[in-house]
């Protein structure tokens, strides 16, 4: 998975990750971003990824979430997709 691209979908703004949790191996739909007009969150990183993690701000968690990028299953801009089977 190329991260730059979603890493610059993320800071233009909201982009909808589905993910396996690590722990429980649930599902995940997270609405999330890296624009701080969105969040609103004065907190920044010098860096959102690493070769096995994506840092991002979840939207409906209101809070900073890591993802592994090997559990990320899609992802597209905008927000949830209605009526999508999780």
């Amino acid at each position: 998975m190329n991260t730059g691209i979603i890493i610059e979908a993320l800071k233009k703004g909201i982009v909808t990750v589905v993910f396996e949790k690590i722990d429980t191996k649930e599902i995940r739909t997270m609405p999330c971003t890296l624009n701080h007009e969105i969040h609103g969150q004065d907190f920044h990183f010098k860096n959102y990824a690493s070769p096995d993690t994506l840092v991002m701000y979840a939207l409906d968690k209101k809070a900073w979430r890591d993802v592994r990028v090997d559990t990320i299953i899609e992802w597209y801009e905008g927000e949830p997709k209605e009526n999508k089977d999780d």
